[in-house]
């Protein structure tokens, strides 16, 4: 015999049961979502990387070779470069070491 209550819990237990369904194919479109994402950004870290690489290479093949075509030059500006921290370094020092 159907009774009102029993129809009611039939209905609850479809009810949840569809929820469950919906709610796993919601997670399982989440998690996929997620690989895609994740695989997209690991793709651009990788090109970004290898990018930098190449730049880095060029950019060290030009001074190497601006520095043997120009050698008393290059000496001078890493000389000044270098003057030029120093004194920096010093005035941050004094600086800093001024506030005790």
């Amino acid at each position: 015999m159907n009774t009102p209550n029993a129809n009611y819990g039939d209905t609850a237990a479809n009810l949840v049961d569809e929820a469950r369904a919906q709610t796993d194919e919601a997670l399982k479109g989440l998690a996929a979502d997620a690989r895609r994402l994740t695989s997209r950004g690991v793709a651009a870290v990788r090109e970004g990387t290898q990018q930098l690489r190449d730049q880095t290479s060029h950019l060290a093949d030009s001074t190497v070779g601006y520095i043997k075509d120009e050698p008393v030059k290059s000496v001078l500006i890493a000389a000044a470069v270098g003057a030029a921290l120093m004194a920096l370094v010093t005035l941050a020092s004094r600086s800093f070491g001024g506030r005790d």
